[in-house]
């Protein structure tokens, strides 16, 4: 199996996970899934209202650098932990 197929079926399982993940957890799997399908974070930074926004933004440029090819590894890799 390729490694985007290992990716497209690690994103339908991550939607079928026994427990949901906690929110550190999910800003990973947030983070490593934008940095696999989008690249380095882009854009700006939300303002500090949107706390949510701000967090996903930052887990995901704090992955600047990372390849796609190693974004989706480790996506992959942690969707298999979390299914157990």
């Amino acid at each position: 199996m390729s490694l985007q197929e290992q990716f497209d079926q690690a994103l339908a399982d991550s939607k079928n996970l026994p427990e949901r993940p906690d929110n550190m957890t999910l800003l990973k799997i947030y983070g490593l899934y934008k940095q696999a399908s989008a690249g380095d974070a882009d854009g700006k930074r939300p303002g500090f209202t949107d706390m949510v926004g701000r967090a996903k933004f930052d887990a995901w440029d704090g992955l600047k650098g990372t390849s796609k090819e190693d974004a989706m590894q480790q996506y992959v890799d942690l969707i298999e932990e979390l299914k157990g």
